[in-house]
């Protein structure tokens, strides 16, 4: 069986492909087509979709997070792969070929997947509150040889303020490692370094293009061992970035009506989803609006529709056309017009903001917050304040990163809705010469496309 190396390269588009040869050469050696993507276009609901064929309300994967009403309490960026509901595509490959060999580097819901190789972040949370970098991995000896041979794995690159190309570099160099000492059957690789600057400085600036040209010069040693290597070529995308410069502050706006709660500790305001009539859990450009009451629904529906920035407002009936219409999905699921996103803040005043709330806390904020991206700019020492508190970790001292600003004029690109244009959506690329005659595909096309390239049929 020809084995298949599958990039996922967050934020590649037809536009920026001009900017990247290597990562191009694969549809010139085979071929290339649009990609749709899933109602939110964001990277958890997306993965879920290309490795189980089926759309979010089929898998549950609504989001990179959501309410859990069985808990009443909102959690984003889990990692446990029984969340998602739906076949995987390497287990319906296994259904015919006995023995089939997969690996996972860094695609989301790896842990406590049925792969055989499995690489994923996850940080050491001592005892006495520090985060120390590392990641998850099976077998477990690959974990030592890997961090003997490329260092611990670059969490504060992976994301955040220090966010840059290093992690992406760790990702390929580990997945060449895999490639040549696992040989998988299938390897899957995630490529983040796209999402840091687009969504810093938009898509449309030199940034952008500079982003592009970085990461596909370090995808090349990868490419030129797949091809040594006899590998079929998947490069594809999950959305991609657009310009986008207005903040929505839907849970302010839902808390000035009276309709979320809060409630204190320590002169802190926490979101209180308990009690709240209706609150709002953000995610890029799309934002799920649990409401407790359904008497409340046409209230809350018009007060979310009638904020500036936002396109379109669902209710049940109107997810079910994009196929978004699962328990967990809000009852209402509101979408940015393309200049905008939504915020997590629900706090009325700055100073009664939760301590997570200036640090780099995906597991704790509500919602998503792309200022994590960005040392305050307000803060003329945030930096050195910043390496104040390195010395600290060093040295084994509990410290608290406080660096995020909480005003998030300086977010310049988001994505999650659809996209407008073709030139700014998602795009694959495979490097095998058999073309499907195909100028586009759906995400649900992805698992039977990967199956059908090495010749397994469902």
């Amino acid at each position: 069986m020809k084995p298949l190396v599958v990039l996922d390269i967050v934020g590649l588009t037809p536009r920026l492909l001009a900017h990247m040869p290597n990562v191009a050469g694969i549809g010139k050696t085979g071929w290339q087509a649009d990609l749709g993507t899933v109602l939110p276009a964001v990277t958890c609901s997306a993965q879920s979709t290309f490795l189980t064929g089926k759309m979010p309300a089929e898998h549950g994967i609504v989001g990179n997070g959501w309410y859990f009403r069985e808990l009443g309490e909102v959690f984003l960026w889990r990692q446990h792969n029984k969340l998602v509901g739906a076949d995987k595509v390497w287990e319906t490959a296994r259904l015919s070929q006995p023995g089939y060999k997969a690996a996972n580097v860094c695609w989301w819901y790896a842990m406590g997947a049925s792969t055989d190789v499995t690489v994923t972040p996850r940080p050491i949370y001592y005892a006495d509150g520090r985060k120390g970098p590392d990641a998850y991995v099976r077998p477990v000896r690959l974990h030592d040889e890997l961090t003997e041979a490329l260092g611990d794995f670059p969490l504060f690159q992976f994301w955040g303020p220090t966010a840059s190309i290093t992690s992406s570099k760790w990702i390929i160099n580990a997945a060449r490692r895999i490639l040549s000492g696992h040989k998988p059957d299938m390897l899957l690789v995630y490529v983040p370094h796209l999402d840091y600057d687009l969504q810093r400085f938009g898509s449309s600036g030199p940034e952008a293009a500079a982003a592009a040209r970085e990461i596909d010069a370090e995808l090349a040693p990868l490419l030129r061992d797949a091809e040594a290597a006899g590998a079929t070529v998947v490069a594809l995308s999950e959305y991609g970035i657009t310009d986008a410069t207005k903040p929505v502050d839907i849970n302010r706006a839902l808390r000035a009506e009276g309709l979320l709660e809060v409630y204190t500790q320590d002169g802190m305001e926490y979101l209180d989803p308990w009690v709240s009539r209706a609150f709002a859990v953000a995610d890029h450009q799309v934002a799920h609006v649990y409401v407790n009451d359904s008497d409340d629904l046409p209230r809350v529906k018009k007060l979310v529709s009638e904020l500036s920035g936002v396109d379109m407002v669902l209710d049940r009936a109107e997810q079910a056309r994009y196929q978004l219409d699962h328990p967990r999905a809000g009852e209402l699921v509101a979408v940015s017009e393309p200049d905008a996103w939504f915020t997590y803040y629900y706090w009325l005043n700055n100073d009664r903001a939760p301590d997570f709330a200036r640090g780099v806390e995906i597991h704790r904020k509500p919602g998503y917050d792309p200022a994590e991206l960005f040392f305050d700019p307000a803060d003329p020492l945030v930096k050195a304040k910043a390496g104040l508190n390195l010395v600290k970790k060093m040295v084994g001292l509990r410290y608290a990163m406080n660096v995020v600003p909480l005003n998030p004029a300086p977010v310049r690109g988001s994505h999650g809705r659809l996209p407008d244009s073709r030139e700014d959506g998602p795009v694959l690329l495979c490097s095998d010469p058999a073309d499907p005659g195909r100028d586009r595909l759906a995400a649900t096309d992805v698992h039977d496309l990967l199956l059908g390239l090495q010749g397994i049929r469902r």
